[in-house]
């Protein structure tokens, strides 16, 4: 192999996997023409076509995919070795990158990251705020934080944040208007707070469970959101019910502000569990990450660590 045979493959597969050359110099801090001049290098280098272009995309040939195929492993297993050098220095350092709904990165992923700071300066954590699905590994994130039941099962999960309970909430001053429902059926009659899904887009159907059954409700009312914040602000307003995590609404139950009802129907999911693509080398500065983010799970209850089946 030739000097500059492993940047050249590095380039050529960053121009693959954006599909642009304009994408991939900004990704790589490289000028489109060095990028044009590098791919055409390789090319006559191996006598063969390997990417089509178009005025508005670019796209790898046959022998293009099939070099793609080998390189993504074989160049993965080099960036994790070589992140593995890092281990001699006395501290974790570099950039660690994750993302988070807005709801796991507030309440487990920011007070950890927090104590990493003052711990390890030499860190730098990038959180990404997203209710969406977000594929980790072509968007390039070390990890991310979701509810144990949403994560894909390729990935390795790690418990980091305990079980979580949703409630349903209404103001005194709504609840004495329109009274208090007692079973789920009774929300028909009631104005709820609509949440839209970020991912499918559709509306969030109420889950409810008592006695091993289980019970799904489609609410109607006067707001859709796509926020919960927005729905306990709404709620607190007088203006309907909203079903939101138990602890974003406990100070406002404690006040008075708001009343809990439907309690004995309200189901707990699975806790926030960090999840990450299989790697044998994890960079120092995400291990330090997920140090913090199981000892403070320990902390207040027992951690536990799962690794996902493959199906």
């Amino acid at each position: 192999m030739r000097r500059n045979d492993l940047g050249d493959l590095n380039v050529f597969l960053a121009i693959a996997e954006e599909r642009s050359f304009t994408r991939a110099a900004a990704r790589l801090g490289q000028s489109q023409s060095s990028l044009s001049q590098t791919v055409r290098r390789l090319e006559e280098r191996l006598g063969m076509r390997l990417l089509t272009r178009t005025t508005r995309s670019v796209a790898p040939t046959q022998a293009g995919a099939q070099l793609i195929e080998t390189l993504k492993p074989a160049l993965a297993d080099v960036e994790a070795r070589l992140a593995t050098l890092s281990e001699l220095r006395d501290t974790p350092s570099g950039l660690v990158r994750v993302t988070a709904e807005l709801h796991a990165a507030q309440t487990v992923l920011w007070p950890a990251v927090s104590r990493l700071m003052y711990a390890y300066p030499d860190v730098q954590v990038e959180i990404s705020v997203d209710a969406s699905f977000t594929d980790i590994v072509a968007d390039q994130f070390d990890a991310g934080i979701r509810m144990g039941e949403q994560v894909a099962k390729d990935m390795i999960a790690v418990r980091i944040g305990p079980d979580l309970r949703m409630v349903v909430v209404g103001s005194p001053s709504y609840l004495a208007k329109h009274g208090t429902p007692h079973t789920p059926h009774d929300l028909i009659q009631h104005r709820c707070m609509n949440l839209r899904l970020p991912t499918a887009g559709g509306l969030y159907a109420w889950e409810f469970q008592k006695d091993g059954r289980e019970l799904h409700v489609r609410v109607e009312g006067p707001l859709i959101l796509n926020d919960e914040r927005l729905a306990i602000t709404a709620a607190l307003a007088g203006h309907g019910l909203a079903m939101v995590t138990e602890d974003s609404t406990a100070q406002a139950v404690a006040d008075g502000a708001l009343i809990r009802v439907l309690d004995d129907w309200c189901r707990t999911f699975q806790g926030y569990h960090l999840y990450y693509p299989d790697r044998r080398h994890p960079s120092p500065a995400f291990a330090a990450l997920l140090k913090e983010l199981r000892h403070q799970l320990a902390s207040g209850g027992r951690a536990t660590a799962a690794r996902r089946s493959r199906r």
